[in-house]
């Protein structure tokens, strides 16, 4: 088949199984299909859009996908550029999101024979990602469709009238037996409920189930629920559970980001099950797990009876919440405080997108819980801080009104992620930087004392840098911010606005201090 031919059947293939937005790196490998998905988007059937860095663009329509819940392609060329993608398919696996990568490559006869942009593209994102014929493709993992096209071609105008869409395979039925079982048996020891990220149509059957059972709930701000499940909560919740572990433990979406779910791996008298739609258990140690949408798999569950809190957890929880409520108002430029103040700045938004390490953690701790935010974001499939811009982008382009939290080391992973803001909607959209010069996360690690201060020095990466320049080459507005008084100046308007908040060192020092001290 000639070039041109196999371009237009890639795109075809792709759209028929409900791809219709693609992300473009464009390259002499990739032109024929770059022409086809042009004329696609002309005839109006698809929208194109455009990076020149692989990675960059790998994360953005791994954005898309979480926003639409439908399948994102990335177009590569050949070579290294393909391999580009590796982090954003890993990440996409282990959230189960539809990301498909479309890479251009040299045809067979070169592999092997180290030939200019001819490396081995066949397999190459291994297990993160499903390939072969695309009728087997479930829809809910990603997919990589290599296509061998010459670089020469002949253009011709598209026939686009075969362009239709397959119907999405139907959702297999779930299980729900041994799951009820253990939720009816062996109670009196405690149950406590950890929320993961949910998706939005699965929020409110969850908030019904967990108020009708009434147990301690710990629900991290991607569930969408963190707020309104303040009468569940428990303050500090990964300590109070470490000191008295209760006898089972239930999940509820994505595996959950406090530290209590991995000290879970050495806790084996704690039964854990999972409810999750990717259906990954989270855990190396044996445990029960439930896959599909987790509000299908709780309506399967019938009516919720009353468990309650044997374990007298919410009596113990007050005392926890006034010691972090005198901490933050004592320590106002502390880190955790600026997280809080942030928090009430952010009843503006309409979306909020978490980085991944300490500020995802530090929001799930501190921030305010009287306004919900319910449309909470973050990449917590690999947990890994790349591309975290990128996603924030794909997953709110069209969206006023939507701000992000990440950390230095974060946005300095991701500094061309901007080149896609002009095709983004930026009405109201704020990124903040929690600069604290380095990967201070490391610092709250115990073992991190006892290593040498060179071994102390390489953990945390600690820099002088700032983030002035860096939005002043993509045009940004910019703020740093340093005491209360600097918020004044901020007001979000019809361009995205740069947060640089420097927190205190010595406050936040003592902060941690204090909080090592709650009783």
């Amino acid at each position: 088949m000639e070039t041109f031919a196999l371009a237009l059947q890639a795109v075809r293939h792709a759209y028929r199984n409900g791809v219709k937005e693609f992300v473009v790196c464009a390259g002499a490998r990739n032109a024929a299909l770059v022409e086809v998905l042009a004329q696609a988007e002309q005839a109006g059937l698809i929208k194109v859009w455009r990076h020149f860095e692989e990675r960059c663009a790998g994360f953005f329509a791994l954005g898309r996908c979480m926003q639409a819940q439908e399948p994102c392609a990335v177009v590569t060329t050949s070579g290294t550029a393909a391999a580009e993608l590796l982090p954003a398919m890993i990440e996409a696996h282990y959230q189960a999101r539809p990301l498909v990568a479309i890479t251009a490559d040299r045809p067979a006869c070169f592999r092997g024979t180290g030939a200019p942009q001819a490396i081995e593209q066949v397999g190459l994102f291994g297990p993160y990602a499903e390939s072969g014929e695309w009728c087997d493709w479930s829809r809910r993992s990603p997919w990589h469709a290599n296509v061998e096209l010459e670089e020469e071609f002949r253009i011709e105008p598209c026939d686009f009238s075969d362009f239709v869409s397959d119907p999405a395979p139907a959702i297999a039925p779930v299980a729900v037996a041994g799951l009820a079982r253990w939720l009816r048996e062996d109670l009196e020891e405690g149950l406590v409920v950890m929320v993961g990220g949910l998706e939005p149509e699965e929020q409110e059957e969850v908030w019904h189930f967990l108020d009708a059972i009434r147990v301690p709930v710990l629900a991290d701000a991607t569930s969408g629920l963190r707020e309104a499940l303040t009468h569940l909560g428990l303050p500090d919740g990964d300590r109070l559970l470490r000191q008295t572990p209760p006898k089972k433990i239930l999940r509820l979406g994505d595996v959950p980001t406090g530290r209590f779910w991995r000290d879970l791996e050495q806790l084996t008298s704690t039964e854990v099950w999972s409810v999750s739609r990717t259906g990954f258990t989270g855990l190396a140690r044996e445990s029960g797990v439930v896959k599909g949408p987790v509000h299908r798999v709780i309506k399967s569950l019938g009516h919720p009876q009353r468990i309650g809190d044997p374990l007298d957890f919410f009596h113990r929880t007050a005392r926890r919440a006034a010691q972090i409520e005198e901490a933050l108002e004592s320590l106002p430029e502390s880190e955790p405080a600026w997280i809080r103040t942030i928090s009430q700045y952010t009843t503006l938004a309409e979306s909020l997108y978490l980085g991944n390490s300490l500020p995802i953690r530090e929001w799930n701790w501190f921030a305010q819980t009287q306004r919900p935010v319910q449309r909470v974001r973050a990449n917590r499939g690999a947990n890994g801080i790349d591309g975290q811009i990128s996603t924030w982008l794909g997953a709110t382009a069209a969206e006023e009104n939507a701000w992000a939290i990440v950390g230095d080391l974060t946005a300095m992973y991701d500094l061309a992620a901007p080149y896609l803001l002009s095709s983004c909607q930026q009405k109201g959209r704020v990124l903040v930087i929690i600069n604290n010069q380095g990967g201070r996360i490391f610092g709250r690690l115990p073992r991190l004392q006892q290593m040498q201060p060179g071994a102390r020095d390489l953990m945390i990466q600690e820099h002088p840098h700032d983030f002035a320049h860096w939005a002043a080459q993509w045009n940004l507005v910019y703020l740093r911010i340093e005491t209360l008084d600097d918020l004044d100046a901020f007001e979000p308007g019809e361009q995205m606005i740069v947060l640089e908040v420097r927190p205190d060192s010595q406050q936040t020092e003592e902060f941690w201090k204090k909080w090592d001290c709650f009783q």
